[in-house]
């Protein structure tokens, strides 16, 4: 089995329901994963947009999730918080100015805790990671 994310509020390529976008109630959708490579010892969430009108637009930065953990609840809050493109820390969900966007979660198994804190952006937590991912798993939602 391969390592893989997925959610059970929409499928690979499909719309993300308005609840967890800015026109609803800009919650995080659920999400789970299964087959983490030995040797995970905590994952990494990125979830971006790459079709902003201004460049990639990140929504969502989470890491030092516990290895023993395969699922994030709706509204999750677990793991440490880094900065989205808003400034905020934790979730900002879609909320594109015009036309259809692609958003992308990307899950990083790593084999160690990221030394960062809270409010890191996804720059910092992307190098932070180098040498450290052991799996990636990828899910794109409209």
């Amino acid at each position: 089995m391969a390592f893989a994310l997925s959610s059970s509020a929409f499928a690979q390529g499909k719309p993300i329901p308005a609840k967890y976008t800015c026109d609803g109630l800009d919650i995080s959708p659920p999400l789970a994963w299964s087959d983490a490579p030995r040797g995970t010892q905590s994952f990494a969430l990125i979830m971006d947009d790459p079709d902003a009108p201004a460049g990639t637009w990140v929504h969502w930065v989470l890491f030092n999730l516990p290895a023993q953990t395969h699922q994030l609840a709706e509204k999750a809050v677990q793991g440490v918080q880094g900065r989205n493109s808003w400034g905020r820390l934790g979730y900002g969900g879609p909320c594109p100015p015009s036309g259809t966007h692609r958003y992308f979660f990307r899950l990083y198994a790593l084999d160690t805790l990221l030394q960062l804190p809270a409010g890191a952006t996804k720059e910092q937590v992307l190098r932070a990671m180098q040498g450290h991912v052991l799996a990636q798993a990828e899910l794109m939602g409209v």
